[in-house]
């Protein structure tokens, strides 16, 4: 709503600066105005469609379940709790590979590096606990 609030303020206000260039005598400003109002909205709806990109990982009974979501998009891995395995990709600031049973999916690339250990840490911590 605010994205398209946002879209609809710029258009109108590049169109009114054209409208003001096109009465002085300067007809092209108006083509250059909705070429502009063109290329924000494809840039817009390219931005859009990654907005609600995230990672969700929950324990639901004896399975670990992650969800990822790309550009609208939903990939969704079970692994059963008790054979899963946490570990770095490569090093300690890589994101995080969970795999079992012969799937792997990686977690972390939404969150700063640094912070990635400890996210490792509290999934290990969560699946001990059960």
């Amino acid at each position: 709503m605010q994205l398209g609030g946002m879209y609809l303020f710029l258009c109108t206000a590049s169109l009114t600066a054209a409208t003001w260039f096109w009465t002085l005598g300067f007809p092209q400003a108006m083509l250059v105005a909705w070429l502009e109002i063109m290329v924000l909205g494809i840039a817009l709806a390219i931005y859009g469609r990654h907005a609600a990109d995230g990672e969700r990982i929950s324990l639901q009974g004896s399975r670990l379940v992650v969800e990822l979501e790309t550009a609208g998009r939903l990939q969704r891995a079970e692994f059963d709790r008790s054979r899963v395995r946490v570990e770095p990709k490569t090093g300690d600031r890589s994101l995080i590979m969970l795999s079992a049973q012969g799937r792997t999916v990686e977690v972390g690339r939404y969150m700063r590096p640094e912070l990635r250990a400890a996210l490792a840490s509290e999934i290990r911590m969560a699946l001990r606990a059960a």
